[in-house]
């Protein structure tokens, strides 16, 4: 539901930080009331909290002349939205701004610390003033993906009929994380990752606030920017510290590093993140780029996921993605997996980056893996279909009588080892499931199977090696 936007008004700010993170909600009814409180006690971040939309950084397919949001302002409907991304990219700034844009009342709530009793009293609030004829109502929920499924449903009449516009904060994917009846009735906009030249603009912005620039080289300027993965809270944070430093030293990287402890790397263990960088490392193997395969390795290793899994992804990898094209790939997962149970944790991630390096450099085929689930179709699709009488075994003579294992060849007795019958059920046509490439070894089974073929067709006398 979109809700036509009226002209200005005040809002009802709490205190949410610069780029995201809700605060206790606080008394404050305008943006523009903080800049007569600036002054040097409130944090360097409260006080370079962007005052409108051209302020924000690091958005530009949202915000730019022709972004999402910018559309939806210009023709005064601003829908229902979901607003995605990592810590410190400004989704908490860019609902209030909104807000503020649109004219509606601004009104903060956050899943972690809120419960059925709060969401209802803000929706009957914004029920009370719209049927008083005020302004409308924004209601920004910071964590929404927090609440669970019933909670989430609470939100469904009042988002339908427009008694307010709902703007939810997540970290996590909304696929994941938000019900499908909620996801209907809102749109979701990714923010992204603040690249550097954001980070590197806030830094100015900070610099001309204090009035000095900061005891950086450029060297120690990139590491600073490093530091912060794209998290512009944690950037202004670790700048504030740098500011208030006594003296005029100015810092190299070793020197930043020695003061400034680094962000550790987002990773979840057991969300998006994790299937995320194990879909890059899989992909980057297939793609036969072992620099890129490492790195993920890399990231995968230092965010704290268990060697064990990946150890698990590789092995798959070697059956599903090498199979035959090279048959020593499962031989060689078997074997780092198993050195690293030996070593443990760092010695053992060696024998891991080897097989990662070794598997980012074989030939590929997944004949083997296609050829598998050609099968196991044909297996549902055939039912129980028995196998042809001849190669059953007649232990007894009843079995024999039945005519089991009449008329069997033994390959071994033949003159080229090579019988060609059929070994397929009565009644089922001979199927070609397994179709080896053109590459590695599989070059030479390839070679084998096709003359097998022409034996059985009765078309190649001769050697059916």
């Amino acid at each position: 539901m979109r809700q036509k936007l009226s002209g200005s008004s005040p809002i009802d700010a709490n205190g949410a930080d610069l780029f995201g993170g809700a605060t206790p909600p606080a008394d404050d009814n305008s943006a523009g009331d903080r800049d007569a409180g600036t002054d040097a006690t409130r944090p360097l971040a409260d006080r370079q909290r962007p005052r409108t939309l051209d302020d924000v950084v690091g958005q530009p397919h949202l915000l730019g002349p022709d972004g999402a949001l910018r559309r939806m302002l210009a023709r005064g409907s601003l829908a229902s939205l979901i607003l995605w991304g990592g810590p410190g990219v400004g989704k908490t700034t860019i609902a209030r701004l909104l807000a503020q844009a649109a004219g509606l009342r601004f009104v903060q709530l956050s899943a972690v610390f809120s419960g059925v009793a709060d969401l209802k009293r803000a929706f009957d609030e914004a029920a009370r003033r719209r049927h008083a004829g005020q302004v409308g109502t924004l209601l920004f929920v910071d964590e929404i993906h927090r609440f669970n499924r019933a909670q989430q449903d609470g939100f469904l009449p009042v988002v339908e009929d427009g008694t307010v516009v709902l703007v939810g904060a997540t970290t996590e994917n909304p696929s994941f994380a938000l019900n499908g009846a909620l996801l209907s009735r809102c749109q979701v906009l990714v923010l992204r990752r603040l690249d550097d030249d954001a980070l590197q603009a806030l830094m100015v912005r900070a610099e001309q606030d204090a009035g000095r620039a900061l005891p950086l080289t450029a060297a120690g300027r990139e590491t600073l920017r490093a530091m912060a993965d794209g998290d512009g809270r944690y950037l202004l944070n670790m700048v504030e510290q740098l500011l208030s430093l006594p003296g005029q030293d100015t810092l190299d990287p070793a020197a930043l590093a020695d003061l400034l402890a680094r962000r550790a790397a987002l990773y979840d263990k057991d969300r998006e993140e994790h299937y995320n960088l194990i879909s890059a490392l899989h992909k980057s193997l297939r793609g036969s780029d072992p620099d890129a395969a490492l790195y993920w390795f890399a990231r995968m290793i230092t965010g704290g996921e268990d060697a064990r899994y990946v150890a698990r992804r590789l092995t798959r990898f070697a059956a599903e993605d090498v199979g035959m094209a090279d048959p020593q790939a499962l031989t060689q997962a078997i074997a780092a997996w198993e050195t690293y149970e030996r070593l443990g944790s760092p010695e053992g991630e060696l024998a891991l980056a080897q097989l990662v390096v070794y598997l980012g450099t074989a030939p590929k085929s997944n004949a083997v893996y296609k050829g598998w689930g050609a099968a196991l179709r044909a297996a549902k699709a055939t039912g129980s279909l028995p196998p042809p009488a001849h190669i059953l075994n007649a232990p007894t003579k009843l079995m024999k009588q039945l005519g089991y294992g009449s008329g069997y060849e033994y390959d071994h007795d033949t003159e080229q080892g090579f019988s060609g019958q059929d070994y397929f059920p009565d009644g089922m046509a001979r199927e070609r499931f397994y179709l080896p490439t053109d590459r590695g070894q599989e070059r030479e089974v390839r070679r084998r199977l096709d003359n097998w073929a022409r034996l059985r067709e009765g078309d190649a006398p001769g050697d059916a090696r």
